[in-house]
């Protein structure tokens, strides 16, 4: 096959999503409890990673960055997940709060975007959920300087043995690993539709409620 057989290939990759629909008559009145439905729905039907998101930060120069981490808790102060504090998302952090979260549960022909302002967790919050976290885990947690140049893959594994034999008891909580909780104040909900005629609707947060608006696909 072609360069440009190839191109074209690619550009004919399409189907329709015809699994379901959206109406404004269905949607709650809060946006999470949409959002828990959803990711429910999501973990009965054994889709892969069902908690996996898309994290987008910027830098000090506007560039956006984006990686994709797994949501741990969320409730109505926000929805929470873990890193090294000394990471490129974290230091992007420090200077912009603002984040953009995006689950897309393909299989279900779903999305959600999520915009709000990231936190850091408190010392007490960290500390509870590490030690729920596997033993190598916890151990992985003290080999990585997450985002900084490494010279191979040997480097990792020499400091996960050398560490795995120095914490033989209890691992202590590195004092560069936390969490964030994002506080939201925007969700996007999008299911697929027949033709491209998407359904979106948009949350947006006001003084003592939610605004509903329907969107163009």
């Amino acid at each position: 096959m072609s360069d440009n057989q190839s191109l074209q290939a690619i550009a004919n990759l399409r189907r329709e999503y015809t699994r379901s629909g959206l109406r404004r008559k269905d949607l709650p009145n809060h946006p999470l409890a949409l959002f828990q439905t959803w990711l429910r729905q999501a973990c009965a039907a054994q889709l892969p990673d069902p908690t996996a998101m898309t994290v987008a930060t910027v830098d000090a120069h506007g560039q956006p960055y984006q990686r994709i981490v797994l949501l741990k808790h969320y409730d109505n102060e926000g929805l929470v997940f873990y890193t090294n504090l000394c990471s490129r998302k974290a230091q992007q952090l420090v200077n912009n709060a603002r984040i953009s979260l995006h689950f897309h549960w393909n299989f279900l022909e779903r999305q959600v975007m999520i915009l709000g302002e990231a936190e850091k967790l408190t010392p007490i919050e960290v500390l509870k959920y590490f030690y729920t976290r596997p033993r190598d885990s916890q151990i992985s947690a003290w080999v990585s300087h997450q985002s900084c140049s490494i010279a191979s893959r040997d480097v990792l594994e020499s400091k996960f043995i050398e560490l795995k034999k120095k914490f033989q008891e209890k691992v202590p909580l590195p004092s560069f690993w936390g969490g964030y909780r994002v506080k939201f104040y925007t969700m996007e909900f999008w299911q697929g539709g027949k033709h491209r005629l998407h359904d979106r609707f948009i949350y947006q947060r006001a003084v003592n409620c939610w605004t509903i608006d329907r969107l163009s696909p």
